[in-house]
């Protein structure tokens, strides 16, 4: 029996497919190397977390309304993951003077920390990601993506 090759029909695609179909693989490779980063961790947290984390240490004072509208987001889903991480530590909330209904998130000293090492593991993998290429490489790929995505932005 004939084992299957999935590269076999990878080589025959038109290169708009190939390109995309590239940047697709790539993207499932990182964010499976992220997740293992983040499963085998000390710190227990998930993929979703971390991308709250960031929010919130980026935009101390935003509330749970501005990260639904930012991530498109379900409001239920981003209230039970911030409570989860209000619950262990990570985040901390103060009612907005302007709004009592709103609640200021920002992160605590714990969340901090966590937030800064899982930066330094984004690093850690972004760098694996680019090796060998040079800076100017670097800022071409740069370029022809943003390219990609005003294409793709502009009304059809």
């Amino acid at each position: 029996m004939r084992e299957l090759n999935d590269n076999v029909n990878k080589s025959q695609l038109a290169p708009e497919d190939g390109v995309l179909d590239l940047i697709h693989n790539i993207m499932h490779q990182y964010r499976s190397q992220q997740y293992q980063v983040l499963r085998d961790g000390p710190h227990d947290i998930t993929h979703m977390e971390s991308k709250v984390l960031s929010y919130f240490e980026h935009r101390p004072g935003a509330t749970q309304s501005d990260l639904a509208r930012h991530t498109g987001r379900d409001k239920a889903q981003l209230a039970r993951l911030i409570k989860g991480l209000r619950d262990r530590g990570l985040l901390d909330g103060e009612a907005d003077e302007a709004d009592r209904r709103n609640t200021k998130l920002s992160l605590t000293a714990i969340g901090k920390s966590i937030q800064h090492t899982l930066f330094q593991q984004a690093k850690l993998l972004n760098s694996k990601a680019v090796k060998g290429l040079n800076n100017e490489e670097q800022q071409q790929i740069l370029a022809l993506l943003q390219r990609m995505k005003s294409n793709l932005d502009a009304p059809t």
